[in-house]
């Protein structure tokens, strides 16, 4: 029989492999001049009591405007009503951004709440 573990967490500030690879792809938009800056979980909004979002990246647009961009493999229900609460309470704009399967032709799936 086969031994089944949890699912690690990673150390606060470590990226996963979909994290780091969405990284790679804001450094580009830097150097491109897309955008001013951004910053891997380095805000942490307050929802409720005990409650908090902490999104995986902060990013300063060209045109002065903060995003908050939350990067997902699958979504969990909890992380999706995270999203649109937030959306609702804070004047940012939320993107969630999901990697599209090569044989759907690649790239980046992007939503707005």
């Amino acid at each position: 029989m086969k031994n089944f573990y949890a699912r690690g967490r990673l150390k606060t500030g470590a990226m996963n492999k979909l994290e780091a690879e969405y990284a790679a792809k804001l450094e580009l938009e830097k150097h491109a001049g897309e955008i001013l800056w951004y910053k891997f979980e380095g805000i942490k909004l307050r929802l409720a009591d005990n409650t908090f979002l902490t999104v995986d990246f902060a990013v300063l647009t060209k045109d002065m405007a903060l995003e908050m961009r939350e990067i997902k493999g699958h979504w969990q229900d909890d992380a999706r009503a995270k999203m649109k609460i937030a959306a609702d309470m804070y004047p940012f704009k939320f993107i969630a951004i999901q990697k599209k399967a090569k044989k759907h032709g690649g790239g980046w799936t992007v939503e707005e709440f």
